[in-house]
């Protein structure tokens, strides 16, 4: 693949990430397909347009930056096993002020879970992501890679802060992450055998990564 197949890959990546932020566009396809069904088409379209994205840029051209350590690879190891617990304690929960929340209106500002240590934990979890591969992947089109994607992490933030600052009232918005500041760094959760089995899922779902790295990705992560 030539550089210019793979900008052309990274260019189709982000119009269709950019999907949830056209109102236009995502109300019409929400009518059409349903609030579920295009929850699931999108999430489909996301995976695989990241699956795609980095095969693209295994197949560009290689230029080497820096060469590729033992070192690096226990790093991703750590690093991605506690994305993977961020993830398991973060989606599908109550979160007002970030993208990925499910019933937000049951949201308890004193007791907020990891919403207290960080309030998009998704951002976080692709950056995190995005910084951890950057270490054994030290060629240029990786090092592209991963770059934009951290990047775009860092900067999702500040503009899902505007966007829920919009949409709550500023007012309202500072209140509410106040209070959230002032919670304790650590509760007792709802429900200790939720929280058992969200911690269980995180753990499945790094051995799952293990296992299917060289089978989605090609390279294997150990």
């Amino acid at each position: 693949m030539t550089w210019t197949g793979f900008a052309a890959v990274f260019v189709a990546f982000f119009l269709t990430h950019s999907i949830p932020v056209r109102p236009s566009v995502k109300s019409r396809l929400v009518g059409i397909l349903g609030p579920r069904g295009f929850s699931l088409g999108y999430s489909v379209l996301s995976v695989g347009m990241l699956a795609l994205l980095i095969w693209a840029a295994g197949q560009a051209p290689y230029v080497q930056l820096w060469p590729q350590m033992e070192w690096q690879r226990h790093v991703v190891h750590l690093g991605m096993f506690a994305v993977c617990l961020i993830l398991a304690l973060s989606i599908a929960r109550p979160n007002p002020f970030s993208f990925g929340g499910a019933q937000n209106a049951r949201f308890d500002p004193a007791r907020p879970g990891i919403v207290r240590w960080v309030r998009h934990p998704i951002l976080l979890s692709l950056a995190l992501w995005a910084g951890l591969h950057l270490l054994p992947n030290g060629d240029l089109s990786h090092v592209i890679l991963f770059g934009v994607l951290g990047g775009f992490a860092i900067v999702g933030r500040a503009i899902l802060n505007r966007r829920k600052q919009r949409e709550m009232g500023r007012a309202a918005w500072q209140t509410l992450w106040t209070r959230v500041s002032d919670a304790p760094l650590g509760h007792a959760p709802r429900s200790w055998t939720g929280l058992a089995t969200r911690l269980g899922l995180g753990i499945g779902g790094f051995v799952l990564l293990l296992w299917a790295h060289p089978v989605v990705i090609g390279v294997t992560a150990l």
